[in-house]
């Protein structure tokens, strides 16, 4: 199988979109109200495409990670269960993770009565998601340690 890289230095920068997208949300949505959001047309939408964001950069790099490991997946959950599971989470994290794909979806496809829904869940696990971000990035950081071939 040939040498794989994701644009050198790509998944680091990834995840530190990520990590941006994150300090957005907690300092910006993360204690708006069911009532702030239905009431707000702009910060729902605001809300919504940052943790869209998130998610879809979170799915990005998991897959940069499985390929990189020579690993196939067949769905965006499959690819966060699978990358998790690299980095010796649990199998019920293992599942939360890969619930969170079913989030995004629901959030860029516009599912109207589940977008909230969405939003709750993300705020639920987004510990998860950062413990998984950090051995992530701790997995590139020795990665870069490494003499080059």
């Amino acid at each position: 199988m040939p040498d794989y890289e994701y644009g050198k230095g790509r998944v680091t920068e990834s995840v530190q979109f990520i990590s941006e997208e994150m300090r957005e949300f907690e300092n910006d949505y993360a204690a708006k109200s069911w009532q702030d959001y239905r009431d707000d047309k702009k910060l729902q939408k605001l809300i919504d495409r940052t943790v869209e964001n998130i998610l879809t950069a979170l799915i990005e790099v998991c897959g940069a990670v499985l390929v990189e490991e020579g690993i196939a997946v067949g769905s965006y959950g499959e690819a966060l269960k699978k990358c998790s599971k690299l980095f010796n989470v649990s199998a019920g994290e293992q599942e939360r993770l890969s619930r969170l794909a079913l989030q995004r979806n629901r959030l860029a496809h516009r599912y109207l009565n589940y977008r909230w829904q969405a939003i709750e869940i993300f705020k639920k696990e987004k510990d998860l998601l950062i413990n998984l971000i950090n051995a992530i990035l701790q997995r590139e950081e020795e990665k870069a340690k490494q003499p080059t071939k």
